[in-house]
């Protein structure tokens, strides 16, 4: 219980072990729902709230979020923050991601940016809360201390998320009232996404709580709702014809099936029908039947008798995912989506989901072969330490043309007038602050100050990268700790590449200390996944991609020290912005095959680090 005033926020739990807020519209209306009580039936419609989340519901029991069209479920929880916080003043800080759309930070992220926002602080370092991130609100971008990406961000106004103040309930607690049993129905609203959900309710209460056998039962004809709609915002089409078109949409096709399929499967009636509540209070003892609580064999039973049905009235039929996966919800995956796709009418087909194919085959040792034109099978890395005796003044002077006469514009790096003395307060090099210089390539102009306080919280190693642009200048390296690289070719071929065999690459790095050039020095790092194996078809491009690989590795440029995506974990060995395929026979995770751009898009990303075939030539020399 809690006595004092907050915001709530809902959020859902991602891939990645980390909670993702709902935008404040959407956590309006869940919250909406859930005060509500079991009355509003325990199920939240998020697509009346936003139309792009049409295919989710949320089941407030089990404190779950189930996707229609896959099957795919996600916890999700209710937190509270400060009313004073960003969340309780509606600031939302959003990233600019490689798609050019924006996309909000974790709200303890956004909560800690709008703090030191507030402070007037010039920036804001994220590694206190496990990011390798510094924000700098005088460009208003996000700089990656390890790689010196700089992304844009920017800081809007949203409604105030909801307001709650004094003894609140607790978020998965929805007892009964006293008669709830005897209580009139009462639609939480008639779209068709709406009667899905009471129509699965419906047809659990029939069955009883516990109940191992199905009995048939009449649906009786569908009536108007009683109750007009909440005033909440319906997102989803209406019925065609009308409700009572969605409702007795499988009258028909179980017409079709036969004496034998209608003895075993009970009609999906809707809210209302038969006098069923829409709450699925079916039971003597008022108990309430919700998605987390139905009986699995029930489900599967009725989804595969649905399914022969619709298959033998001669339908087309769609694929349902998961039928085999476990979760914490109970029923079955494939269950509730029959149900619900069957109670909307549409087609289903249960189906096995593909299986994970991360490894080929075994391969022995005879048959695996050398990669011609490629020496050698197998590269070593260890720390190299960046060129000594040359101050950053000297590196830069390399690459820079000093301007006399200043344009009539912004620095990108401290967005003060390039007229106008230097706005970087950190660390002053050695140079004057009013000095302009401009990239002898891409003829881009700043401050030399700005540019000198840049290589200094950088690598270091005599190699500088326009931060405008992105041309680099030099050869730029990177921190990658020190591990082995083996390569060779496989008698497999990959989906997609069934003219060739298979290049396998196989990455291992130890755990050990961080150096300097890392961004904890002396503090130990891990190195989890190892060894990492990944695969490239071998062919014409996938060998230069594999030379061009080689040449990342060399400069350290395949994996730094970080904080991991996928865990939230910090001081650890994690990807460097080139992407990998670790996935041998599908592509479940999206790091696999069959992908017909993936060759062309490593090739980009390398040469956004720098490696081209040019490269090749330079390491020759």
């Amino acid at each position: 219980m809690l006595l004092a005033s907050a915001v709530v926020v809902w959020e859902w739990l991602n891939e990645h072990g980390r909670w993702r807020p709902y935008s404040p519209a959407v956590s309006h209306h869940i919250e909406a729902v859930a005060r509500a009580g079991p009355r509003a039936g325990g199920s939240v419609v998020l697509g009346q709230a936003d139309s792009r989340l049409a295919p989710y519901i949320i089941d407030l029991q089990s404190m779950h979020q189930f996707r229609q069209d896959t099957g795919t479920i996600r916890p999700v929880r209710r937190s509270y923050y400060d009313p004073s916080s960003a969340p309780g003043k509606g600031v939302v800080w959003e990233w600019e991601n490689d798609s050019g759309t924006w996309t909000p930070y974790d709200m303890d992220v956004g909560i800690t940016i709008q703090r030191a926002y507030e402070k007037q602080h010039p920036w804001v370092d994220l590694s206190a809360i496990g990011f390798c991130y510094v924000i700098d609100f005088a460009t208003m971008g996000q700089i990656n201390r390890q790689t010196q990406r700089k992304r844009r961000v920017r800081r809007r106004l949203d409604m105030v998320y909801p307001l709650v103040s004094g003894t609140l309930p607790k978020s998965q607690s929805w007892p009964a009232s006293p008669g709830a049993a005897a209580a009139p129905p009462v639609p939480a609203c008639t779209c068709p996404q709406c009667l899905l959900v009471m129509s699965v309710k419906a047809a659990a209460a029939a069955a009883g709580p516990g109940t191992s056998t199905l009995q048939p039962r009449k649906a009786a004809p569908a009536k108007p709702p009683a109750t007009p709609k909440p005033p909440v915002p319906a997102a989803g089409p209406k019925a065609p014809d009308g409700v009572a078109a969605v409702r007795g949409s499988l009258k028909p096709l179980a017409a079709q099936g036969g004496r034998r399929q209608a003895a075993s499967t009970p009609a999906l009636s809707s809210a209302g029908a038969s006098g069923s509540p829409p709450g699925g209070v079916g039971s003597s003892k008022g108990s309430r039947a919700s998605l987390g609580t139905l009986n699995r064999s029930h489900l599967q039973r009725l989804a595969i008798a649905q399914s022969r049905v619709l298959i033998a009235s001669g339908v087309p039929t769609v694929p349902v995912k998961n039928l085999t996966g476990s979760s914490p919800v109970n029923p079955a995956l494939a269950g509730i989506t029959g149900i619900l796709m069957s109670a909307a009418g549409l087609p289903v087909c249960l189906t096995r989901p593909p299986k994970l194919v991360l490894h080929p085959p075994p391969v022995s040792k005879s048959e695996i072969q050398s990669i011609p034109g490629i020496s050698h099978s197998c590269r070593k890395t260890t720390k190299k330490q960046a060129k000594k005796g040359k101050t950053p003044e000297e590196v830069l002077k390399k690459y820079l043309q000093k301007v006399r006469h200043p344009p009539d514009e912004d620095c990108t790096i401290c967005m003060e007038r390039l007229s106008a003395p230097s706005g970087y307060k950190g660390p002053q090099p050695a140079i004057k602050p009013d000095l302009v210089g401009k990239l002898v390539k891409c003829s881009h102009v700043f401050h030399l100050h700005c540019l000198v306080a840049m290589y200094n919280n950088g690598n270091k190693d005599g190699s500088l990268q326009c931060p405008t642009c992105k041309t680099i200048y030099g050869v730029k390296t990177g921190t990658q700790p020190p591990g082995k690289m083996e390569y060779h070719i496989i008698p497999h071929a990959l989906p997609g590449h069934a003219d060739c065999k298979t290049i396998r690459i196989i990455y291992n790095i130890p755990p050990g200390v961080q150096g300097p050039e890392h961004p904890n020095p002396g503090k130990s790092f891990t190195a989890r996944g190892f060894p990492r194996h990944c695969y490239l078809p071998d062919s014409e491009k996938g060998r230069k991609v594999l030379k061009l690989l080689l040449v990342a590795w060399d400069r350290r440029l395949i994996f730094a020290i970080g904080t991991s995506s996928t865990t939230g974990e910090s001081d650890t060995v994690i990807w460097n912005e080139i992407h990998h395929k670790t996935e041998f026979g599908s592509n479940l995770t999206g790091h696999g095959y069959p992908d017909i751009n993936y060759l062309d898009n490593v090739l980009a990303e390398l040469a956004a680090q720098g490696i081209t075939e040019e490269s090749l030539a330079q390491e020759k020399d």
